[in-house]
């Protein structure tokens, strides 16, 4: 990728500097309510990107209409504005405020189980699918839990890429680079940590395995079981999904998962993560309307098989 020029830098960092701006300083419903007002815009201005999610959407769901599957898309595209929103006050954000904002619903035992997890000087990953609102969740757990170490790959453009991990490291979160991040992450888990990753992408042949997602084989990076088979960590798949009754959001998880350990290396990655994605394909069938459809989920294909974005 060619390196940017300083004046596009600017110029970018100017619009988005701009926006969260002006969303910061409208009160938190007004902003939410601005920010999903543009993202139905951008629904009706980016064909392409409403095309993928609808094909996402037919590959999920087969069973249903054409109506539920724009139901769906447009419930996503709402759901990155939310997101938007949400972020742009994250600076004037309290531990009180961020009770109010995300509600961690634990299952006792599976509480008591972290806890075993956490005294025996285990490490955890949290992964969470785009779902809802995955920074607030990680931005809610480092305020009132404790804080994360999270994978991120950084931005091409180094000021906004700034102010991004400025807003996301307020209460003690902090990143590692994903490109060079193996050794960093295991010492996290090592130490008993806890590292962050959202799991749920296409991935390159060489860096994932095949395992079922919504029925359909998807290219899923081998990454989080690696890791948690190296450091004896256990997965804890997890989303901060929006709940309109409730009016906040709330933090909702999957069993925990402990890496397989048969001895034949492949078979153990490919088991932990097909385990793992099952978990996160029950959080997006619970919250169908707040994934991220616009991703090309299937775009790697296994030789012989056609492209399903053509």
């Amino acid at each position: 990728m060619a390196k940017k020029s300083k004046p596009l830098i600017w110029l970018e960092y100017a619009a988005v500097r701009g926006l969260f701006g002006l969303l910061s300083a409208l009160p938190k419903k007004a902003a939410v309510s601005a920010a999903t007002t543009f993202a139905m815009i951008c629904y009706h201005l980016f064909g392409s990107l409403r095309r993928v999610a609808m094909t996402n959407l037919h590959i999920a769901f087969p069973e249903l209409d054409e109506a539920e599957h724009k139901r769906l898309a447009k419930g996503a595209f709402k759901n990155l504005g939310r997101v938007l929103g949400e972020m742009s006050h994250f600076p004037r954000s309290t531990r009180e405020s961020l009770k109010k904002a995300i509600e961690f619903q634990i299952d006792p035992n599976v509480y008591a189980e972290y806890e075993q997890i956490k005294a025996d000087g285990r490490g955890v990953i949290i992964v969470s699918p785009h779902l809802g609102n995955w920074e607030l969740l990680v931005f809610g757990w480092s305020a009132l839990r404790e804080p994360i170490r999270y994978l991120a790959r950084p931005l091409d453009n180094p000021k906004i890429e700034a102010l991004t991990v400025s807003l996301r490291t307020k209460f003690g979160n902090s990143p590692i680079n994903k490109t060079n991040s193996v050794s960093p992450a295991m010492k996290v888990l090592r130490e008993g940590g806890i590292l962050g990753i959202l799991a749920d992408v296409n991935a390159h042949p060489k860096e994932g395995v095949f395992v079922p997602f919504f029925g359909v084989p998807a290219c899923t990076s081998s990454g989080v079981a690696l890791l948690a088979m190296r450091t004896n960590a256990a997965i804890i798949p997890m989303c901060g999904a929006w709940d309109e009754k409730k009016q906040h959001y709330v933090g909702v998880h999957g069993r925990i998962i402990y890496p397989s350990n048969t001895g034949d290396r492949h078979r153990d990655v490919a088991e932990t993560t097909a385990q793992f994605t099952a978990e996160v394909e029950k959080l997006v069938r619970r919250f169908p309307d707040q994934w991220l459809w616009i991703h090309k989920r299937w775009k790697t294909r296994q030789p012989g098989e056609a492209d399903l974005y053509e």
